[in-house]
């Protein structure tokens, strides 16, 4: 690997270490604060049940909430993509920011070739966040199941 080849993978890797774990902790944050408006609730129901409806609803507004989050942090990298110049506006970068974090990836756009590491280091992000979100996901599942008026 040349000095230059060099310079662009720790560049890459100085950018994108830091939004990763500012991503995760923001993802975090947000999950609890999540959780702690579910329990809420199911404590408010106390040991009632409640229309499938309405636990539909429940997970519904926390799919919806979740969906948003990911979008801010793939703005955040949308963000850094353009500030560094790897791509030259927001709405492609948007695009390609979801691209790669959802690890689809589809779209015909391509960072410059010494930030492409980071565009790797940000699907490895959306993989750490999917993650959380679906254990997180499951855990609201099974606070509110048991309060699902049965028939």
């Amino acid at each position: 690997m040349n000095a230059m080849d060099m310079s662009a993978w720790s560049a890459s890797w100085m950018w994108s270490l830091p939004l990763i774990v500012v991503t995760v902790l923001f993802h975090t944050v947000c999950l609890a604060l999540l959780n702690r408006r579910v329990t809420r609730i199911i404590v408010n129901l106390g040991g009632r049940r409640v229309p499938q409806l309405i636990a539909t609803g429940v997970m519904g507004t926390v799919v919806l909430s979740v969906t948003v989050l990911h979008g801010v942090e793939a703005s955040a990298w949308a963000f850094a993509f353009v500030l560094l110049g790897a791509l030259p506006d927001g709405k492609i970068a948007m695009l390609y920011s979801l691209g790669a974090m959802t690890t689809f990836g589809h779209a015909n756009i391509y960072l410059l070739p010494h930030w492409q590491l980071s565009g790797t280091l940000e699907s490895l992000n959306g993989m750490i966040l999917f993650g959380l979100t679906t254990a997180f996901l499951f855990t609201v599942f099974e606070q509110v199941r048991p309060h699902v008026a049965r028939g």
